[in-house]
């Protein structure tokens, strides 16, 4: 089983923390999927082996698309590709473009899935974030999604500066109150060269305060598990039934590939990339080349992957994998890099399968960089 992601690079405007590839113009919008559908047909050969059981439509804002271009993309995906008999296909959405017709549009289309941007349902917030909807629209938007979709994830953001503790759980409690069955959640976190980094050296936005941003998630932990979510993986939780198979299969290690500028593909072998450029991409595509990098990867490269992915899942890491695929002095390495973790009760041992404690989420990557074979 594999994956297709594909990237649709725009927005009607820019968040402050965002670093991903986007624009605000929509003038190449036209060209840009006509490239997306091309570069499809071009790498149809990469699955020649392989069903892809899930498509995902990341971004950008995948839901500024009309109803009529995300079905010609899907449609040259299900021409080219052997894709299995109820994938699971996720449309990333911002809730001022679901529109309740725009809902129904996308209800009664192959999209069986919707990830929705909320990040707040607090005007100081999402005002400091510079989103494009405002609380009254996420409300309304879930309103209406949930009348129509089952299976539905919304995204929310700890963290934020000047957003107490109360406000938080405000936030979860909101989600849960719609019954929804899938919350992503993230720190709010400052990437070099954005607004929120420009804004918070010139003082106009107090910096990301970690501590804050420490009991907002085991707040987070502890209100979802309550409710009967999983802590699937380190920014994920679902209730049984609903967790994202796209991304398990990224933290799994299955082979993906990405479609669209700045999109990256992972065979197991290889790590590959393709431009962040929207005209070099279509033009690159339009002569029938493929404008990535490729990266092919060491056993060394393989053996931080399995241990960065692993220790943010419930899945955790195996030894039984790591001495199968890497040898028996990967796995000595592992054990005597993780005693100190193990002694602090961030690690622990499940069985032979590594595992992250709650007391160790947080740290998480941290930890995993400590793990690592340079």
């Amino acid at each position: 089983m594999a994956g297709i992601y594909i990237h649709i690079p725009f927005c009607k405007q820019a968040c402050f923390y965002c670093d991903f590839h986007f624009s605000t113009s929509l003038k190449k919008k036209d060209e840009l999927i006509d490239a997306l559908i091309l570069e499809l047909e071009l790498r149809k050969t990469e699955f020649e082996t392989n069903t892809v059981a899930t498509i995902y439509f990341g971004g950008g804002t995948p839901s500024v698309l009309s109803l009529d271009e995300i079905n010609r993309i899907l449609n040259a995906v299900f021409t080219n590709y052997a894709v299995t008999e109820n994938p699971e296909i996720t449309l990333e959405a911002n809730p001022d473009d679901l529109s309740e017709s725009k809902i129904i549009e996308l209800s009664k289309s192959k999209i069986n899935r919707l990830s929705i941007g909320v990040q707040s349902f607090f005007e100081a917030d999402l005002k400091l974030m510079n989103r494009a909807h405002n609380a009254d629209e996420a409300k309304r938007c879930l309103t209406l999604a949930t009348q129509y979709f089952d299976n539905i994830s919304v995204d929310l953001i700890y963290g934020i500066p000047g957003a107490s503790h109360k406000q938080w759980q405000d936030n979860i409690q909101t989600v849960l109150d719609f019954n929804i069955p899938h919350i992503s959640s993230y720190a709010l976190t400052v990437e070099p060269k954005t607004a929120l980094d420009a804004l918070i050296k010139k003082g106009k936005i107090e910096n990301v305060n970690e501590a804050q941003a420490e009991v907002q998630f085991h707040m987070l932990i502890d209100q979802l598990t309550t409710h009967g979510f999983q802590h699937y993986e380190l920014s994920n939780f679902g209730k049984s039934g609903y967790f994202s198979v796209n991304n398990s299969a990224y933290w799994q290690g299955k082979k993906y590939i990405g479609i669209g500028p700045s999109a990256h593909s992972f065979t197991g072998e290889s790590r590959s990339w393709n431009i962040a450029n929207n005209s070099k991409y279509i033009k690159a595509i339009q002569s029938k080349t493929l404008p990535s990098e490729i990266e092919n990867l060491s056993d060394n490269d393989k053996y931080n992957e399995y241990i960065m992915t692993g220790l943010r899942t419930i899945w955790g890491v195996s030894l039984q994998t790591i001495e199968t695929q890497f040898g028996s002095a990967f796995k000595a390495y592992l054990l005597a890099q993780s005693d100190k973790y193990l002694k602090e009760e961030l690690l622990y041992l499940d069985g032979d399968t590594l595992k992250i404690s709650n007391k160790g989420k947080f740290l998480s990557d941290g930890i995993a960089s400590h793990l690592f074979k340079i």
